[in-house]
């Protein structure tokens, strides 16, 4: 039988090693007549492979009988066998350029107890290399070894030869004195590793490598590499490392963003990733207290195990996360509340003294998440405290399809999803919508499919598991059901145009595609991130009905309209708060409309005095000037029927471009009328006529009252072809609208 590189196996008895000591030096032991049988050609190595687990050096022992081969306890429990056992031994010939390039030993006590040692790296390193040279070292394989008068367990945790990949084969080498000797030790094993100056890494994490996926994150990858080379980078590296180069680590970071995105997911799964202390999880007002001074003890309190660890262990001590959720709730800007105790004062104080006072510590990760950075205390985020502030923003496309496929993957395992599944095209119609409300979408999608298992009229009927599939159908009601709250008001854009859109004449359509123009350079243009347009004209002439169709047909994301209706009997300033809000929002999103209806009636503008909201006045100046934040793109509509007033204020200049939507002409309301077919061919010019320098939202409102019929009850035959406006009776509903 053809062991590995040729040479023969043969089975040999498994005995102890001939005395204690030996069994420090790793080796194995044979008689010198099977010595021979193990050399490596053109070298004096004896190197053999025992039970394909692992390779040893081999020496000749005068007390070891031929077919024999002596092994040390940790080595007999690596290859799984015992005194007295058969094992498979083959000659094992390396290949070239063999040796290893970094070895990386964790380090263990033999007898396990509550004592502690300091081991000096450089001074190990070397007894090691004097010892354990030309020996090959596999990862997982275990080695006793004797340090100034200490036993202890060597565990090979990596070995990497210089220039081989061996992500496809077992990583092992051979020890020379040009291997780089990283040594490891857990928190708990009671080893202090000092002047280890060539290690390039600690065990701050508890793997060796992240996959966001399996952790449940999607689309965040940039966002979590900005965090690790921010406050994680200086803590990978050994604590003599940052202290040469005069750093400090990072102790804060801020998370903010829209509701959703992931701030708190993304906070809990890097307290699991780091191997200190189990983070403490804070919600924001669970550290409130209603007796004096116990807010600010719960607070310290949060740090007592931290300030315990720095002053017994120093550098050594182990990492503690306090996750803040919520952090608005409790480090308000000094100075904002007037609640008359001042606790919210004594809170910033309290955290501010801990994280960055006189006794700082520096094994304190805090983590605060919030979706409302303007109301935090500015001094709780300057370099030094909160240091590291990332936005959690909305995902885009890519990060959706993550995120669905996250929240599938089971299904998918357990073939419950449909052949008919896209998720690439899910991602692509779900524009703006979080990661909490695509998870919503799953659930949504998954609950028509269960749906169609259950009989109402039984509901204790076995339900048939391999019947449940969710198709693609599902998931499109899904995404009708649950809506983003950062993407599109459809309903609100639909109301903007009950009776839809009609030919209504040249200058319209030269509107519609100057507006339309506006949409694509905000798409394309690198230059111009803010684009306003004004659109102007008498009351009903379809300005609001031209905004809601173009913010329609942009196919934007964000498209929000802002209109007196929603905010009746509201305050002026709880009025500037929903304009702003609305404009805050936008900045949430990639592209954005907003459409500004009626801005006169925003305003409360009254011909009479004339009397507006300065305070409204002026903050739509501000918004419809201040430009977008960096990669992010806005486009605002306005539109008014008191072009002079704006005009006599200022706001007309805060406008980009203003269009003037005209009212119907003869030859436009003939054209509508042509394309509703509401009238005979005979009575249409006449009509028209009659509607010359008519507003279009009017004409509706006519055409309406005139397909009742004289005595009512026409309207359906009229609306079905079946029957056509009368024109003695189209012209008696018209002096009823004319104003004389």
């Amino acid at each position: 039988m053809a062991g590995r590189y040729g040479s023969q196996v043969t089975t040999m008895t498994v005995t102890n090693t001939p005395s204690a000591d030996l069994a420090f030096t790793n080796l194995a032991y044979c008689s010198s007549s099977d010595l021979r049988q193990f050399s490596v050609p053109g070298s004096d190595l004896f190197l053999a492979n025992v039970a394909d687990s692992f390779i040893l050096s081999l020496c000749g022992h005068g007390s070891i009988r031929d077919g024999n081969i002596a092994l040390n306890a940790i080595q007999r429990r690596h290859a799984r066998v015992s005194t007295g056992d058969m094992v498979s031994v083959s000659r094992f010939v390396p290949p070239e350029n063999f040796d290893l390039a970094m070895l990386t030993l964790e380090l263990e006590f033999v007898k396990k107890g509550t004592k502690s040692e300091q081991v000096d790296a450089a001074l190990l390193s070397t007894q090691l290399k004097r010892k354990y040279t030309n020996q090959v070292l596999t990862v997982g394989q275990k080695a006793t070894f004797e340090y100034h008068g200490t036993n202890y367990i060597l565990t090979v945790n990596r070995a990497d030869v210089e220039g081989l990949d061996q992500s496809k084969g077992i990583e092992r080498g051979m020890l020379s004195q040009n291997t780089y000797i990283v040594f490891e030790a857990s928190n708990a094993s009671g080893i202090k590793i000092v002047n280890q100056r060539e290690a390039a890494s600690s065990n701050i994490f508890k793997h060796k490598e992240f996959n966001l996926e399996s952790l449940g994150i999607g689309g965040l990858g940039a966002e979590f590499a900005d965090i690790f080379r921010r406050a994680f980078a200086s803590r990978v590296f050994p604590p003599h490392v940052t202290s040469r180069l005069g750093i400090k680590h990072v102790k804060g970071m801020l998370l903010f963003g829209p509701p959703g995105t992931g701030k708190t997911l993304m906070a809990r799964q890097i307290g699991k990733m780091l191997n200190g202390k189990d983070p403490k999880i804070v919600n924001g007002p669970e550290v409130l207290s209603k007796f004096v001074g116990e807010t600010e003890k719960n607070v310290r309190d949060l740090f007592a195990d931290a300030e315990q660890d720095q002053k017994t262990l120093g550098d050594a001590s182990e990492l503690h996360v306090i996750i803040f959720d919520e952090i608005d709730a409790i480090c308000k800007s000094r100075g904002s509340t007037r609640d008359g105790t001042g606790v919210h004062d004594s809170i910033v104080n309290q955290l501010l003294t801990k994280i960055d006072g006189v006794e700082a510590l520096n094994n304190v990760l805090l983590i605060g998440m919030t979706n409302r950075k303007d109301l935090l205390d500015e001094a709780l985020l300057r370099p030094g405290r909160l240091e590291v502030q990332v936005e959690i923003s909305l995902p885009d496309e890519a990060g959706r399809l993550q995120i669905l496929q996250i929240h599938t993957n089971k299904m998918k395992e357990n073939s419950f999803l449909g052949h008919d599944i896209n998720l690439q095209e899910l991602a692509a119609r779900t524009k703006n919508y979080s990661g909490a409300e695509l998870e919503g979408v799953v659930k949504s999608a998954t609950s028509y499919a269960l749906n169609r298992q259950l009989s109402m009229d039984d509901l204790t009927k076995p339900v048939e598991e391999e019947n449940i599939k969710i198709t693609m159908e599902d998931f499109l009601h899904a995404i009708y059901e649950v809506q983003p709250a950062f993407g599109a008001s459809t309903d609100d854009l639909e109301r903007c145009r009950l009776n839809g859109m009609v030919d209504s004449g040249d200058r319209h359509n030269h509107i519609y595609k100057r507006a339309m123009l506006l949409v694509e350079q905000v798409k394309v243009s690198t230059r111009s991130p803010l684009v306003t347009c004004l659109l102007e004209g008498p009351s009903g002439s379809g300005k609001t009905a031209l905004a809601a169709t173009v913010g329609i047909d942009s196919d934007f994301p964000y498209v929000k309209i802002v209109s007196a209706e929603t905010m009746i009997g509201l305050s002026e300033s709880t009025k500037c708060a929903h304009i702003v809000k609305v404009f805050e929002d936008a900045y949430k999103s990639p592209m954005s409309i907003i459409i500004l209806d009626d801005i006169e009636r925003l305003l409360e503008y009254v011909a009479i005095g004339p009397r507006f909201s300065n305070i409204i006045s002026q903050t739509l100046m501000v918004l419809l000037k201040r430009l977008p934040p960096k990669g992010k793109k806005l486009l605002v509509f306005g539109t008014t029927s008191e072009l002079t007033f704006l005009d006599s204020v200022g706001i007309c200049d805060s406008f980009s471009v203003t269009y003037s939507v005209p009212t119907l002409k003869t030859e436009d309301a003939k054209k509508v009328l042509q394309q509703l077919n509401l009238f005979s061919e005979d009575d249409v010019d006449a009509a028209a006529d009659a509607l010359n320098d008519m507003p279009i939202k009017k004409l509706y409102m006519l055409l309406e009252m005139a397909a009742q019929g004289e005595h009512g009850g026409s309207a359906e035959a009229i609306y079905a072809g079946r029957e056509k406006i009368k024109i003695t009776h189209f012209f008696d509903c018209l002096q009823d609208i004319i104003r004389f």
